[in-house]
């Protein structure tokens, strides 16, 4: 018989009980059940904390099971953890016919649990409890599971474990839900349940606890008042990805939180259950441990010396540390300890009384005792006083000055916050806020810089202080919210701005402009152009390097190229001598356009270090962007990758929600040029969607783009050529990504035969790079030429032709250093020569593009190599085999056993099973490049280049340099 699939009733949309992003969970328990039904059971404990959806699996997977399995199972109750079997008795109930069909001896130890006098002998209950779930089988597969079994009693936990354990040869399947609010991952249950397998729920990532969100709060979470933000987005970073909290939050808004008229919750409602739990939690601590709790809470993370200090001085003893520790409120890190997370922090932190508030920030107050610590020692102080105080306000203003002097922006934007609440005068108080505001963006915090520039009210804000706050609501957007929604705010900002400091309301419209490009606005952007050429002369080099970036950038969209290179020129120029990161940004930007590779490298790594220097989490993230970016169109696949995911774990850690989405869609171009369809999709996947909702034009064209470049992997060009030329397809709605990918789009119409489209396609690309190159002069952009050269050759109806732009085309990548686009280009070069019944003069192009896509790992395009080999009449070897694996302690060069170094264990293609970016570093180390070099072109430290060299020595089993260079070449 054929069971009908159940499992689409786990889907995330099933709509009356969405489950998003539990599709690893919801595919175990699929194979789990999917195993039953052929006769071979399993168990399996879905784990995790408080509110993290356990019920909500095991309901999915009873309604999966329904109505081919039959399902019986049982629930922990608190009020009867100490009753013997009272979870087994529950269990039972709807077995009493089977259990009325068990031998002698186990229906009578049943009977006892029943009966409520349980009395048999431990073996022979388990072993009754194995034969009654087999007799029930026989009937059909059964689910048993059993849900909350933290508070299962101790007697029926054992018994129901023993039998999951012994299910394997019958239609049986165990779900065991269990809390554990352990940061190892065990909770109590964990001796009871061993081996039986363990799946633990990780908290929803922001896209999943984003959809949880929409579902939950009325028309979708979107508001215009709270601050240019989204009241889902600030839902979901309270809830810490807890999807109960998403709910219980979503279910107590207001129409004024609704509306954006009020802020948004600053916790869990007062009726919450999860609130409940972690009361009841810290009430059940002795007095010293409840302190502790909340000086964690009030301080975020304790040091070991600020703990003892504190220990000390109220009394609070190891008991209580470990009171602490046992009650899963805190975690802790190294020679510190922290509160679990922010749900339980602002839950807490809202039960608590005002008395013990004050008492725990007066224990802090004493406890940071260090001249370091005198910023968060003023702001506890100040804590405690309550009422509005200049002078302290003023001593915590000029603290907040020197953290921020300092780049430590993490301490700054608190100080100035509480010198803000502090404070009596207003315009003083909002100027405050203003600067708490733009130290918690810099410090990654946006969702604090939201909540600062909340406070910036219009009653008591002029409008150069309105002007600053919408300047600062506007980048913030552009970075974690949505750029069209920015755009407008910034050109209003600067209109505010532009008669008392040009200078500012030229930075406004710098960013309004990377808006207008990031949503894909041509229209908008000339416009800001334009504005800014018309506003009174800003003075310094900055402002000349800001005019010159945006001139030359609208001047090249209006094809006016002599213009654009002057410009753009001189905005290089410029970006050498400013220390500022987000101009050398800029400036690195304007290098790209004129296809200058080094001089883009060189900015945007500089612009990268600078930002990290000063501390500033946007900046870097915006600098790691920008260096990805470019150099993934400039042909060096390694490198952006490195950047990329430098740059992603910076804009997830910092919820720069904007750029997390273009890193990912670099990425995934990466990968497809590549022919990486596995990494390619895994990076689209969550891009997907969402480049859309938050109209990131740019990303979701780079996102259209990569599929195109899996086809041409693929060897399906006419794929690629219909992606390419689709509407909405890529780039077609953002111009720039519409002119990098011509040369893609050209090659997929010539292979299929269609000249004429190709020829037309062409046309835009070659005005584009011949204007900037004769504007510019020549050889500033050999990758760009070199692809305009491949496009002709493409194009030529001769043979003479083709090859004289191929050849040309070759010098070009070389000089660029475009290895990769260069073995593209060897293998077009080849194909063209043996169809040209030239397969000698062929096989030499073909050998070398074979070369450089092995020693990339690029396996489709490594298979079209050798496939236009064999038809050139050339043997090509299969392809190496994997090594063998290193010996431990042999060849790493820092000890192990003494002789004659092993022999090189790597492939044909020189580098054995390096990874991607140790291939790229040993080939820079091999060219004879220092570790610092090669730090600086890959945006890391010398120090982890020197890591990355010990582990690529150890892999090719060498000891020097002097040896790799052998190896490679």
């Amino acid at each position: 018989m054929t069971h009908p699939h159940p499992l689409h009733l786990l889907h995330p949309q099933h709509p009356q009980h969405p489950l998003h992003g539990r599709e690893r969970e919801l595919r175990a328990i699929e194979a789990t059940l999917d195993r039953a039904r052929g006769g071979r059971g399993g168990a399996l404990v879905v784990a995790g904390d408080a509110g993290a959806g356990r019920t909500a699996l095991l309901e999915a997977a009873v309604r999966a099971a329904t109505p081919a399995f039959r399902t019986i199972g049982t629930t922990g109750v608190p009020g009867e953890t100490g009753v013997p079997y009272a979870g087994l008795h529950r269990l039972l109930r709807p077995l009493a016919a089977e259990t009325a069909r068990l031998p002698p001896a186990h229906r009578g130890a049943l009977g006892t649990i029943r009966a409520g006098t349980p009395s048999a002998a431990r073996l022979v209950l388990y072993t009754a409890v194995c034969e009654l779930l087999s007799l029930a089988a026989r009937s059909g597969p059964v689910l048993c599971w059993a849900d909350d079994v933290q508070w299962l009693d101790q007697g029926s936990l054992e018994v129901l474990a023993f039998a999951a354990r012994r299910v394997q040869d019958e239609p049986v399947a165990v779900l065991f839900a269990a809390r554990d609010d352990r940061d190892g991952g065990d909770g109590g249950d964990a001796g009871a349940l061993a081996g039986i397998r363990r799946l633990r729920l990780a908290p929803l990532d922001e896209e999943a606890s984003r959809r949880v969100c929409l579902d939950a709060v009325p028309g979708g979470g979107h508001t215009a008042g709270t601050g240019g933000g989204d009241l889902a987005e600030e839902i979901v970073d309270l809830a810490c990805g807890r999807p109960l909290a998403i709910r219980e939050l979503a279910a107590a808004l207001t129409s004024g939180q609704l509306s954006g008229a009020a802020p948004p919750p600053r916790s869990l409602p007062a009726g919450s259950s999860l609130r409940a739990l972690y009361r009841r939690r810290h009430l059940r601590l002795p007095a010293g441990a409840r302190r502790l709790v909340l000086m964690a809470v009030a301080e975020e993370w304790l040091g070991a010396a600020t703990m003892a200090r504190a220990a000390r001085a109220d009394g609070i003893g190891p008991a209580d540390l470990d009171a602490a520790r046992e009650s899963g409120l805190l975690r802790f890190e190294g020679e510190g300890v922290a509160v679990r997370n922010q749900l339980v922090r602002s839950s807490l932190w809202a039960d608590a009384s005002r008395e013990e508030r004050q008492d725990a920030h007066a224990l802090l107050a004493e406890a940071l005792a260090q001249e370091w610590q005198r910023p968060r020692r003023l702001w506890h102080l100040a804590a405690v006083a309550g009422e509005p105080d200049d002078r302290l306000a003023g001593e915590l203003a000029e603290a907040a000055a020197t953290s921020q002097r300092a780049g430590r922006y993490a301490d700054s934007w608190r100080a100035w916050q509480r010198a803000a609440t502090l404070t009596v005068e207003h315009g003083v108080r909002t100027d405050r806020f203003l600067a708490a505001a733009g130290d918690a963006w810099a410090s990654g915090r946006s969702r604090r810089a939201r909540a600062m520039l909340r406070q910036v009210r219009p009653p008591e804000c002029d409008g150069t202080r309105a002007a600053r706050a919408a300047v600062l609501r506007g980048q913030v957007e552009v970075a974690a919210g949505c750029p069209a929604t920015a755009v407008p705010v910034l050109r209003d900002a600067a209109e505010r701005l532009a008669g008392s400091d040009a200078e500012a309301a030229l930075d406004a419209l710098m960013w309004a402009s990377e808006a207008a490009d990031a949503s894909g606005d041509t229209h908008a952007y000339l416009e800001i152009a334009d504005r800014a050429a018309s506003l009174p002369p800003a003075g310094g080099a900055r402002g000349e390097l800001m005019l010159a970036h945006l001139g030359g950038m609208a001047a090249m969209v209006r094809g006016r190229h002599r213009e654009a290179a002057g410009r753009l020129g001189a905005a290089v120029r410029l970006g050498a001598d400013i220390a500022d990161p987000a101009a050398r940004v800029w400036a690195a930007l304007a290098a790209f356009a004129l296809g200058d590779g080094p001089r883009t490298r060189a900015l945007a790594a500089e612009a990268v270090a600078s930002a990290r220097r000063l501390g500033n989490a946007p900046i870097e993230s915006y600098a790691l962007l920008v260096a990805g970016r470019c150099e993934a169109l400039l042909g060096h696949p390694p490198a952006p990758i490195a950047a990329c995911h430098d740059g992603l774990r910076l804009a997830r850690a910092t919820r720069l929600h904007g750029h997390a989405v273009e890193q990912l869609a670099t990425l995934a171009l990466t990968a497809a040029f590549n022919g990486d369809a596995g990494a390619a999709n895994a990076h689209l996947e969550p891009l997907t969607g969402t480049a859309d909702r938050r109209g990131l034009t740019r990303a979701a064209a780079f996102g259209s783009w990569a599929p195109a470049c899996l086809d041409l992997a693929a060897d399906r060009p006419a794929d690629a050529a219909a992606r390419l030329r689709l509407p909405g397809g890529a780039g077609l709605a953002h111009l720039p990504a519409r002119l990098f990918a011509v040369p893609h789009l050209v090659e997929a119409l010539v292979r299929t035969g269609d000249h004429e489209g190709a020829a037309h396609a062409y046309e835009r690309f070659r005005g584009w790079t011949d204007g900037i190159g004769a504007a510019a002069g020549t050889g500033t952009a050999p990758g760009r030429d070199a692809l305009s050269r491949r496009c002709r050759a493409l194009l030529a109806e001769c043979d003479a032709e083709a090859e004289e732009h191929f050849t040309e085309a070759l010098r070009l990548h070389e000089a660029a250093g475009a290895v990769f686009d260069l073995a593209r280009t060897e293998l077009l070069f080849g194909h063209r020569l043996r169809r040209g019944r030239r397969p000698r003069a062929a096989r030499g192009h073909l050998r070398a593009a074979l070369r450089i896509f092995e020693r990339y790992g690029a396996a489709p395009w490594t298979a079209q190599a050798r496939a236009e080999l064999r038809a050139a009449g050339e043997t090509v070897a299969p392809p190496p085999a994997p090594p063998a694996p290193p010996v431990p302690g042999r060849g790493s060069g820092t000890g192990g056993t003494r002789g004659p170094a092993p022999a090189p264990r790597a492939a044909a293609n020189g580098f054995g099973t390096l990874t991607a970016q140790q291939a790229h570093i040993a080939r820079m180390a091999a060219e004879g490049a220092t570790n610092r070099e090669i730090a600086a072109r890959l945006l890391l430290s010398p120090r982890t280049i020197d890591h990355h060299l010990r582990n690529v020595f150890t892999r090719l089993g060498i000891r020097s340099r002097v040896e790799l260079a052998r190896l490679i070449r």
